[in-house]
This record gives C-alpha cells, structure tokens and sequence, in this order.
C-alpha cells in the first residue's frame, strides 16, 4: 500500500510565512492519511498513540500520522465532540474541521499547496478568519485565536470571526473549560511575540470578564510582559501578566488558574515586592530583613531572577548592592560563630549580628568606590 499523505497545520503555516518575508520556526511536521483504515497503518508498522481518534507514529521518523476525519458537536467544552474517521473521509473534509483557515493548508511531499478555503490569501492579508461555522463548537479556540494573535501581532482578526468569538463567550460555552487547558494555552502566549496582546484579545471578547474578572491588565504590565518577550523566563512573564492584579484577589486568581507551584510563588513574590517599599531598605539591619523576607539567602538563583525582573519594570536601578549582601551573608561560617559561643541561647543574636556587620562592610566598599569614580569623572 502507498499512503496518500499530507503534511498539515503549522508546519505550512509557517513554511508559506517564512517564503512571505516573515522568518518563523517551523515545528515537526504533523501529517494526514487519507483511504486508509487503522488496521492498514498497524500492518506498516505504525504505533498507534491516539485515545480519541487514530494516530499514529511514523515507525522511523516518529512524526505524527492522523487519518482524516471530521467531528461533530455531542456535548459541552473542548471535549464534546465525536470524531469519525474512514477511507471515504478526504482531506477538503479534514481541513474543514480545523479552527482558522491559515491553518486548514495542506502540502504535498513535493511542495504543492492544497488550500481549499483560501488560507493563503488570508496569510498575504494577514488575516485571521475562521474556516466554517463549526469553529464555533469549540470554546478553546477563542483562546488559541487570540495566541495567534499575540504570535502574528501584524495579523488582524475578521470581523465575522470577531462577532462569532464574542457570540462563544455570551452563550456560556466558556464555563465549560477545563482549568489546565485554559492555563496551557496561557503559557503558550507568554513564550509569543508579543503576549500583551493575547490579553488584550481575551478583554475585547469578553472572555477575561466572565472567567477571570478579577485579572486586569494596565499600561505597565502590558510594557512589561512584551519587554520580557524574549530572554526572560517563564516564571518571570507569568508573574509579569498578574502584576497589575489586586494583592487581594491574586491568591484566589492563582488558585483558580492551577499553575505549576515555581509559577504561583514567583508572582506572588514580585507582587508583593512591586508594592512593599522593599528598595528603601538603607544599612545592615533593613537588608538582612528583606533578604529574609524574600529567602534570598536559601533560594539565591530565584531572588536574582527576581531581582532582574525589577530592574525591568525600573524599580530598582542596580541589583549590586542586594546581590553582594546577600552574598557575603552566605559567606559568613556560621559553624565557628555557633561553635564559639559560649552563651549557646545567644547564637541567634550572634548570628544576626555578624550577618549585619558583613552587610555594612559591602556598603561601607559600595559608597567608597562610588565615590571614587564621582571623583575621578569629576577630574579635569
């Protein structure tokens, strides 16, 4: 047997994109079967991996092979749908299922592009439209619209496509979303081009205002998030996109969303750093406490990521002071300070104490040589 196959969805996406002048990354390729049963693919030595529907790994490329298919609606949420998948299924039907029509392309191995509903044409427009009314039976594509968006920020949305994302967030269909599926497509935007507008999309629609009311987005953490779109880390984004969030109702929006638990905690601390006057802290005694308070002594690596991300939100103008402090509190040998004490009920006093002291001491060296340098810059 000869398989009649395609290759579908982002990979042709993001060929034709690069080829238009817009360099993109192409993922592995995912492909389409058509006039083939399950039983034909298992005697080539496919393995099979789908619950829902058949697909398959290629035995040596391992790249996905699904056969063709087409669904309809039988219940509520992402997961109210039955798939039916045979021989007579053609690949025009398979497209037809798929969300936008920039992703309804398909290309032959040779290169030949197969585009039944003018994905191509709305790729050179920079469009995004939805393929049929049966976009309209999947509340999880409101998300994955607005991520394009946030992934294309030169594309627009269509109009139809915008009166029918809205119409999806007005008839309820949303209350039925999965929480970790929300919150993948959510992760999924903080690593785009531009994930301010990911949010921005999710307001204009409604759908922040019935699911998450409580996460408002402003001026500032729209500029953030999009300045962190690259080198920064995902911790940072997330913690970025909830900057502008009510202290009090960030931990209930937190526990709605069920992210992973580094996320939640990082957030929480930069929130909470972002709004208790932390960089005022002047000698030994105020530093020490701030660098407890954010467990910068046990968790170093996490306080200068938090440290980073406020020098990108210009809330503090350098990290030496915060790093070299903490630095040399861990330098300190505790072991000889307990061990040489002779009053044991003092070692926490002592400990203090000398943690204060060596803080003083980096500061005492900071102001020297900031001084030193006002000097010689002030030298003729």
């Amino acid at each position: 047997m000869s398989l009649k196959k395609y290759i579908v969805g982002g990979w042709v996406r993001d060929k034709l994109l690069t080829q238009l002048g817009h360099p993109m990354q192409s993922n592995d390729r995912d492909w389409v079967v058509t006039e083939a049963t399950p039983e034909e693919m298992l005697r080539l030595k496919f393995v099979p991996v789908g619950n829902d529907f058949p697909v398959f790994l290629h035995p040596k490329t391992h790249e996905e092979y699904a056969l063709a298919r087409t669904e309809r609606k039988s219940g509520h949420g992402y997961k109210g749908f039955t798939f039916f998948t045979d021989p007579s299924v053609t690949l025009e039907q398979d497209l037809l299922r798929r969300d936008l029509t920039v992703n309804a392309m398909a290309m032959e191995e040779d290169g030949r592009l197969i585009d039944p509903y003018g994905g191509f044409e709305d790729l050179k427009e920079g469009v995004l439209r939805h393929v049929s009314a049966a976009f309209e039976e999947d509340p999880l594509r409101i998300l994955r619209v607005s991520r394009f968006r946030a992934k294309l920020p030169w594309f627009r949305i269509a109009e139809e496509t915008k009166a029918m994302l809205e119409r999806m967030v007005e008839s309820g269909e949303v209350d039925a979303l999965v929480p970790e599926r929300v919150t993948a497509e959510i992760r999924k935007a903080l690593k785009e081009a531009k994930p301010s507008i990911f949010f921005d999309e999710l307001e204009t629609n409604g759908f922040m205002a019935r699911v998450y009311p409580e996460w408002k987005q402003t001026d500032f953490s729209r500029r953030l998030l999009d300045r962190l779109a690259s080198g920064f880390t995902e911790e940072e984004k997330f913690a970025a996109s909830v900057a502008s969030v009510d202290p009090d109702k960030l931990p209930a929006l937190l526990e709605t969303l069920r992210m992973p638990k580094k996320l939640t905690e990082f957030a929480t601390l930069f929130s909470e750093s972002l709004r208790d006057g932390f960089e005022k802290a002047a000698d030994g005694k105020e530093i020490l406490s701030v660098l407890r308070r954010k467990d910068a002594l046990r968790r170093p690596e996490r306080f200068v990521q938090l440290l980073r991300l406020l020098k990108a939100a210009h809330r503090i103008d350098s990290d030496e002071k915060w790093l070299t402090s903490a630095e040399a509190v861990r330098s300190l040998d505790f072991r000889s300070i307990s061990a040489g004490a002779a009053d044991k009920s003092r070692i926490p006093q002592l400990i203090e104490e000398a943690s204060v002291r060596a803080i003083d001491e980096v500061l005492d060296k900071l102001a020297d040589q900031h001084q030193y340098h006002g000097d010689e810059n002030g030298t003729c």
